[in-house]
């Protein structure tokens, strides 16, 4: 499924919109490279607002938003990768759906 890269991104400013998610995740599947996905995802924690700061970055365009088990699915693969080339992800994620350019847009960012 995934084509997405790995990047990581400085946000200089905050992005203050409806359609970003903030989630807590277990804090031991959130630091391993082959995390339980029935386990991965905590609660959600805020709606609308990534602050700034430095983040490990995903995305994926597609004809139709994404759903949670596509979007986790590419959390968990972020979340290898980031640690595959040792960054430290923090213990929270955010999931933001936008449409830019013709087409659905699903990011994911890790704290780091």
């Amino acid at each position: 499924m995934l084509n997405s890269q790995l990047m990581k991104l400085v946000l200089y400013a905050p992005i203050t919109e409806k359609s970003i998610f903030c989630y807590e995740l277990d804090c031991l599947n959130s630091q391993t490279i082959e995390p339980d996905p029935n386990q991965f995802l905590g609660s959600l924690v805020s709606e609308g607002s990534l602050p700034a700061g430095t983040y490990l970055f995903m995305q994926k365009r597609s004809e139709n938003p994404l759903n949670q088990p596509e979007w986790l699915e590419m959390a968990i693969e972020q979340q290898k990768d980031g640690l595959w080339e040792r960054h430290k992800p923090g213990n929270l994620l955010y999931v933001r759906f936008l449409y830019e350019d013709g087409a659905n847009v699903t990011q994911v960012f890790r704290p780091v």
